[in-house]
């Protein structure tokens, strides 16, 4: 028998100024881990937000067009199946 196995990880939306659509995306990073990027890019007013997903792509977003970060932790995605 095959066992169901969670895989833990947190999506990202991220508001741009001036655009119609967010961007979302999953991570291995702990919300606190994505919550440090996004006050380490705050922190410089000419910086950007670098983030990575679960699939490698990066994401870069200028701070100045940066309108919002939600950050939700408890998302769980299954992996495999069981079988009787």
């Amino acid at each position: 028998m095959l066992q169901e196995e969670e895989d833990r990880f947190v999506e990202v939306k991220i508001g741009v100024q001036h655009a119609h659509r967010e961007l979302v995306l999953e991570s291995g990073l702990t919300a606190d881990d994505v919550a440090k990027a996004v006050s380490d890019a705050l922190a410089n007013d000419a910086g950007v937000l670098s983030l990575v997903d679960d699939k490698g792509r990066r994401v870069i977003v200028p701070i100045a067009k940066l309108a919002y970060v939600e950050i939700d932790e408890a998302v769980v995605r299954k992996v495999g199946f069981t079988a009787n």
